[in-house]
């Protein structure tokens, strides 16, 4: 006798029309559309975790030097600057103190001149 599959497939097509709720089109409905959808989303998912920390760096970076042009100095030599005085401040709390405390931006940015 052979072992039937209904209960463990139905299981297995449930969890990834699940995942598939968001999509578009026959992607909800359909198991086959809908497990190319989530895997190709779950790779997605997968690179831009790592992308994200790429795209962030690069916001920080922009505003630091926005801020830093503001008050006479360019980003380079703001980072420069820091370094040689052995200001341990990263590129994430220099850009919030960029955008949320201007005051204290300037201070560092005395510091550093």
């Amino acid at each position: 006798m052979r072992a039937q599959r209904s209960v463990p497939a139905r299981n297995k097509h449930k969890k990834i029309l699940k995942l598939a709720k968001g999509m578009q089109h026959y992607r909800t409905r359909s198991f086959r559309l809908a497990k190319q959808g989530v895997i190709k989303a779950l790779r997605y998912a997968y690179r831009d975790r790592r992308n994200k920390k790429r795209d962030l760096r690069a916001i920080w970076i922009t505003r630091i030097n926005n801020a830093a042009r503001e008050n006479g100095l360019t980003y380079a030599k703001l980072i420069a600057g820091l370094e040689a005085k052995k200001i341990a401040l990263d590129r994430k709390v220099l850009a919030e103190l960029a955008v949320s405390e201007p005051a204290a931006f300037k201070a560092v940015i005395e510091a550093v001149k």
